[in-house]
């Protein structure tokens, strides 16, 4: 049985583990979402990947042919989707769905890569991406991974990671990711697209890429995927108490 000591400490303890908002932005291929995906686990936060939903809106304006430089036409092909996170028991992960259809390994392709960041940089379509992102958001408790989480979607944010790598070693990750599914994938065009993203995600004049003033650094260049996710782990803990 509980005396009145134990008590007052369970309520504090309790106090201690309120939930947070994570955010971790940073450049192609630096691991965010394996970062973000084995937080969450470990905390049994809600997992968000922000860049599915521009992938996934990307693949639609390419399947029917919408012409990005038209306003109309793209406020009018915003109407049309319906954008959905659902979990696979099997895979133990939630998956992209698009007007219903699972769209998550077709959302990985090439094509979509090539066109996503300029789809993400139509003003229309951020506001339409980011009012969905901070509902999902608004009971706290999520760590969301993209671009400008921490610094448009999220800005008061209990804790923001911003990452980043060597060029090369993105480009090699990128390329082996990309390479199981498509052998014949060309390694330099892999870097193209890569440095291609970085500027207009960084250029762009809605939500541009960049390191919130008060985010915390991640360079994984030479450290493991388990060094990465005790460091944040830990910035986690440490931030939970101070959660209002």
């Amino acid at each position: 049985m509980l005396d009145n000591g134990d008590i007052c400490a369970v309520t504090v303890h309790m106090h201690l583990r309120s939930p947070i908002v994570v955010t971790i932005d940073g450049w192609s291929s630096c691991g965010k979402s394996t970062l973000a995906r084995q937080l969450a686990q470990r905390l049994d936060y809600l997992y968000i990947d922000s860049g599915a939903m521009y992938r996934a809106i990307t693949l639609y304006f390419l399947r029917h042919q919408v012409d990005f430089s038209d306003p109309l036409a793209v406020a009018e092909a915003l109407r049309h989707i319906h954008l959905s996170f659902v979990w696979n028991n099997l895979l133990g992960q939630s998956e992209m769905h698009l007007n219903d259809e699972n769209v998550e390994q077709e959302i990985r392709g090439l094509a979509v890569a090539q066109q996503v960041s300029e789809v993400a940089a139509i003003a229309d379509v951020r506001t339409f991406a980011i009012d969905q992102q901070r509902l999902m958001g608004q009971h706290k408790g999520i760590v969301m991974d993209g671009r400008d989480i921490g610094t448009v979607v999220f800005p008061q944010a209990e804790l923001k990671i911003f990452m980043t790598a060597d060029m090369d070693v993105r480009v090699q990750r990128r390329y082996q990711e990309m390479a199981q599914k498509n052998p014949s994938v060309d390694l330099q065009e892999v870097r193209k697209n890569l440095e291609q993203r970085d500027y207009l995600d960084s250029h762009r004049i809605v939500s541009p890429l960049r390191q919130a003033a008060d985010a915390v650094l991640i360079d994984n260049t030479f450290i493991s995927r388990e060094e990465q996710l005790q460091l944040a782990w830990q910035w986690v803990k440490d931030r939970e108490g101070h959660s209002s």
